[in-house]
């Protein structure tokens, strides 16, 4: 996980997101994949929503939510605050399947 100035639907604030794109990715790219990450709890999530359920293990001050709104951002950008558990990340993976058809 990492924090930077990301713009989401309403606002460009800094938060946290989740770096999605591959190692071999960023050898060949300057930026990162990211989804965001947000305190806003949707009350039924999506398809493409995933309630972490390890927050406080990522490094994380409250309740989120990853949801898939990808940006990309340069890596110099962003500075990793911390590692969504295995559990939460297997999630992630699911919900960019179902987003991107993969």
């Amino acid at each position: 996980m990492v924090i930077a100035v990301l713009a989401g639907a309403k606002v460009t604030k800094v938060r946290p997101g989740v770096v999605v794109s591959s190692d071999l990715y960023h050898r060949e790219r300057p930026d990162v994949i990211m989804g965001i990450l947000t305190t806003q709890l949707p009350r039924s999530p999506g398809l493409t929503d995933h309630l972490l359920s390890d927050w406080r293990q990522a490094g994380l001050r409250a309740s989120s939510c990853f949801r898939l709104y990808l940006i990309t951002i340069p890596q110099v950008d962003v500075s990793v605050i911390g590692r969504l558990t295995e559990q939460d990340w297997e999630q992630v993976e699911v919900r960019l399947r179902h987003g991107l058809g993969a």
